[in-house]
C-alpha cells in the first residue's frame, strides 16, 4: 500500500522530522535570490511590499524563474533526502505499483487541460470583453521556456511533499490513514493562503486551496500513488502560467490572455468544487475505485487498481 509501504522499522517518524527541516532551509535558500533581486531593483522598502506589489517590481518572467527557483530546490532535495536519508527509491515515494504509471500521470494532465479548455470557452461565450489577448512573442517564448522547465518541478515538489513525503512520514505514526490525510491536505491549502488572491477574493477563497488539497489527497490514497495528482497539478499550473492570467493572481505571467475582469468569488469557489467533483467521478470509473472510504480512513489491504 502507498502508505504503508514505507516500513516503521527502517524509517522512524524523527527521519521525517529531520527531514522536513532540512527541507525548510532549502526553501528558504532558494527564496534568497528573489528577495536580493526585489531590493536591487526596488530598494530596500520593496522587501516590506505586500506579495501583490513584489510581484510587479520586476519583469513577470524574471518573477515567474524566481518564485519557481526554490521548489526546483525542494524538489531535487526531497530526492536526495528520499535516497540518502531513508534508503527508499523514488519510486516507493511516489506510487506502490511496480513501476511509476506515465499514463497515469498523462490521463491526469490531460482532464486538467480539457477542463480548462471548456471552462475558458464558457468564460469567452459569456463575457468576452474579459478576456484580452496579450501575445507578445519574445516575452512568450521566454515564459514558454521558463514553465516547461520549472512548473513541472515546481508542482512535483509540492506532490512529492505533502501527498508523499509528509503523508508518509505521519503514516509512522498513525495507524489509520485519516490523520495523514487531513493534516497533509489541510497544510496543503493553508499555505496557499498566502497567495496574493487572497487580497482580491477575501479569506473566503481558503474554502477552494482547502477542496484542492483533500481532492489531490483522496485520489493519491484512493488510487495508491501519486501520479494522477502528479498529472493533474502540472496540468493545471502550465494552463495558467502560459495562457491565461490576471495582475491579481500568484501567476502574473505574459500568457496569451489576459483576465481583466472583476473577479466573482463565488465563481472560484463553486467552479473549482465541480470541476473536482467531476474528476472524481471520471478517475473512479476509469481505474475501477472499491472501498473507497477505507482508502481514506482506513488501512486497506486491498491492492492498488492497475
Amino acid at each position: 500500500m502507498y502508505i504503508e509501504q514505507v516500513g516503521k522499522d527502517t524509517n522512524a517518524f524523527w527521519l521525517y522530522v529531520v527531514g522536513v527541516l532540512i527541507l525548510g532551509v532549502v526553501l528558504f535558500i532558494g527564496n534568497v535570490p528573489f528577495g536580493v533581486a526585489l531590493v536591487a531593483e526596488g530598494g530596500i522598502n520593496a522587501a516590506q511590499l505586500s506579495l501583490s506589489e513584489q510581484l510587479q517590481v520586476l519583469p513577470a518572467n524574471t518573477t515567474l524563474f524566481l518564485l519557481l527557483l526554490p521548489f526546483a530546490l525542494v524538489f531535487g532535495a526531497i530526492l536526495l533526502l528520499t535516497r540518502v536519508l531513508h534508503k527508499l527509491s523514488l519510486r516507493e515515494l511516489i506510487t506502490s505499483r511496480p513501476k511509476v504509471d506515465w499514463k497515469r500521470i498523462g490521463f491526469g494532465f490531460g482532464t486538467v487541460a480539457v477542463s480548462f479548455i471548456l471552462m475558458f470557452a464558457v468564460s469567452y461565450f459569456m463575457d468576452p470583453e474579459s478576456l484580452q489577448w496579450n501575445f507578445k512573442p519574445k516575452a512568450f517564448a521566454v515564459l514558454v521556456l521558463i514553465s516547461v522547465l520549472m512548473v513541472p518541478l515546481q508542482t512535483s515538489a509540492e506532490e512529492l511533499f505533502f501527498r508523499g513525503y509528509l503523508m508518509q512520514g505521519l503514516g509512522r505514526i498513525f495507524p489509520k490513514r485519516l490523520l495523514p490525510f487531513v493534516i497533509s491536505s489541510s497544510l496543503f491549502g493553508l499555505l496557499h493562503f498566502a497567495n496574493p488572491e487572497v487580497d482580491k477574493l477575501g479569506d473566503v477563497i481558503l474554502i477552494t486551496y482547502l477542496a484542492t488539497g483533500f481532492f489531490l489527497g483522496a485520489i493519491t490514497l484512493i488510487d495508491e500513488g501519486l501520479e494522477l495528482a502528479l498529472g493533474f497539478h502540472a496540468g493545471n499550473n502550465l494552463f495558467l502560467s502560459l495562457f491565461l492570467t490576471s495582475d491579481w493572481t500568484v501567476f502574473q505571467t505574459d500568457s496569451l490572455f489576459l483576465d481583466v475582469s472583476e473577479p466573482k468569488v463565488l465563481m472560484y469557489i463553486i467552479g473549482p468544487l465541480l470541476i473536482y467533483s467531476l474528476l472524481f467521478m471520471i478517475y473512479a470509473k476509469k481505474y475501477k475505485w472499491k472501498n473507497v472510504a477505507a482508502h481514506l480512513i482506513g488501512s486497506p489491504t486491498v491492492e492498488a487498481s492497475s
